[in-house]
């Protein structure tokens, strides 16, 4: 999530949240496989901007998802895992962005009350901008749903079918809505996972279309992972909580879920019947979710936390990150007093403590490690407790709760 986001277009966002434009027909894209290693292909689905809706949550949302496959899809039945992004800007409008950037630099120069409100002005008009949906005529949305596709990869190489699914439409209308955003994205994952249902044993609906039939017979939906990021992390979470697992689809079995920095749900359910990972950083801005410790002493199936030392929010997402070039990519780490260091973020901390910086290519080759393990183990079977329960680098700390 943005912390940027909050305070420069709140009010922009809750205007826009009440001016949604209709469906979108479900007209599929062609799907476009293309090489990304010897051993993987990606495939994509998009069923409409605004195909997507939840009552009660005014907004609509993109039915669409990026799919890594491994090259012998046809060989036996492959888990499928579900990954769903975060709250972040939705429009590159990189012109949008330079207004923004600037008008928030001048407001931090001056103190004059009129010069703050025509700043403030440019900035919710800017942001508004950033954060619309569908974005405009000849403005590209930022696919943060493509974020994860070095963990994409890396699953799919290991024999698992991921759909990396987008959320933009949901961004663009969350503020204001804190409770029902996170039913809103269960709801989304339960979608997408109907989709699957149906394309899996028969071929035919809405992914018939988009992908073919060769996934038929070849996913299995009993033995199901997903993986959420930031407010997606709340939503995966809202998916798998206690008292839910009547709205997944019929013969669909969530087996795993592995949350990153996730954020806490408006209804704080207890998560008690799936085994589930968080893994949070000690700089991230964002250390909302609480899921850990609300469940350990009750948990029935296993249970993780890893806690990554100089970590931050963003550089799970690649989109989010500065090395991505995308428009608005950040770092979201507040700079502690020492050369790559940050700031701490514990939540009951009396004053930051300087951490040593994660460079981004570490804190995602610590996702994969832990994340391939995760699903190794509850989707696959494979006995891979020992790599879970161990830390990976000085910079891991591992803490484990429930059944071993």
């Amino acid at each position: 999530m943005r912390p940027s986001i909050i305070t420069a277009v709140a009010a922009a966002a809750l205007l826009a949240a009440g001016t949604a434009a209709a469906a979108t027909a479900g007209a599929s894209e062609t799907p476009t496989p293309t090489a990304t290693s010897i051993d993987v292909r990606r495939l994509s689905y998009h069923l409409g901007d605004q195909a997507f809706t939840y009552p009660g949550y005014v907004g609509r949302n993109e039915l669409a998802a990026e799919v890594t496959v491994p090259a012998d899809l046809a060989r036996g039945k492959h888990p499928l895992i579900v990954i769903e992004h975060g709250l972040w800007d939705t429009c590159a409008d990189s012109a949008a962005q330079k207004r923004l950037d600037a008008a928030k630099k001048a407001l931090a120069h001056t103190t004059d009350p009129a010069t703050q409100d025509r700043l403030n002005e440019k900035i919710e008009a800017a942001g508004a901008l950033l954060l619309r949906w569908p974005c405009a005529k000849g403005i590209p949305q930022i696919p943060s749903y493509q974020g994860y596709r070095y963990l994409a990869t890396a699953l799919a190489q290991d024999g698992f079918v991921v759909a990396s699914i987008g959320t933009n439409g949901i961004n663009a209308s969350s503020f204001g809505q804190a409770d029902t955003v996170y039913q809103a994205r269960a709801a989304l994952l339960n979608r997408h996972l109907a989709l699957w249902q149906q394309l899996t044993e028969k071929g035919t609906g809405p992914l018939g279309a988009a992908l073919g039939t060769a996934f038929t017979g070849h996913v299995d939906l009993t033995h199901v992972g997903t993986v959420g990021h930031s407010m997606g992390g709340g939503g995966v979470m809202q998916q798998i909580a206690d008292g839910t697992h009547q709205l997944w689809p019929a013969g669909v079995r969530v087996a795993g879920t592995f949350t990153l920095a996730p954020t806490d749900t408006f209804d704080v359910l207890p998560v008690t019947g799936v085994p589930f990972a968080q893994m949070w950083g000690t700089c991230d801005q964002v250390n909302s979710g609480t899921y850990f410790h609300d469940n350990a002493a009750s948990t029935r199936k296993p249970i993780f936390e890893y806690t990554l030392t100089g970590g931050n929010h963003d550089f799970y997402n690649a989109q989010w990150s500065p090395s991505s070039g995308q428009v608005g990519a950040d770092d979201d780490a507040v700079a502690g007093t020492g050369k790559r260091t940050c700031q701490s973020q514990f939540p009951d901390q009396e004053k930051p403590v300087d951490q040593p910086r994660l460079p981004e290519a570490r804190q995602r080759e610590l996702t994969v490690h832990y994340a391939t393990a995760f699903f190794e183990h509850f989707l696959q079977g494979k006995n891979t407790l020992g790599t879970l329960r161990a830390a990976a680098g000085p910079e891991v700390r591992v803490a484990t709760a429930g059944p071993s």
